[in-house]
């Protein structure tokens, strides 16, 4: 159950909390739990951070082949046309 504490407007806490820090808390003194959620946390931003990298290599890569093939397929064609231009003037 949580009840308002005699701090800031919302204040939550624990009842029977007193909310007085014991001894170990402080800026400098982290539990193994939470330095356990710091490395998870770290290690899923990193992940994110590099499959978001990963995805723009690959997305760019896919842009680059479609635009090559459409150059090749772009070439194929007026090669094809000069050919077919070039047999009918032969004929003619």
């Amino acid at each position: 159950m949580f009840t308002l504490t005699g701090g800031a407007v919302g204040d939550l806490a624990a009842a029977g909390d007193n909310g007085a820090m014991s001894e170990r808390s402080g800026p400098d003194h982290l539990s193994g739990q939470e330095i356990g959620k710091d490395a998870v946390q770290s290690v899923v931003q990193a992940a994110a951070a590099t499959a978001g990298e990963l995805a723009g290599i690959v997305s760019k890569a896919v842009q680059d082949v479609a635009g090559a093939l459409g150059g090749l397929a772009t070439e194929l064609y007026e090669i094809r046309e000069a050919a077919q231009r070039a047999a009918q003037e032969q004929q003619d």
